[in-house]
């Protein structure tokens, strides 16, 4: 039998963490090289599994932004 963590197996948990981890840390890194504070910290403190990073990858940290 495996062990159940909130309904669901702990494996998918910990397979969930291992694809997570990555996207945030490469997010994060482009988010503090372009000095994206806002940025930084959405990516930092909301949990999308790796939606949210993937997006800031490949789109978000591609475009200008005017600055006032």
């Amino acid at each position: 039998m495996y062990q159940v963590l909130n309904g669901l197996p702990v494996w998918i948990l910990g397979a969930l963490t291992i694809w997570t981890l990555p996207w945030k840390g490469v997010a994060l890194w482009k988010a503090a090289q372009k000095k994206d504070a806002r940025w930084f910290v959405a990516l930092l403190l909301i949990n999308t599994v790796g939606i949210l990073e993937i997006l800031y990858i490949f789109i978000f940290s591609k475009m200008v932004w005017k600055k006032k």
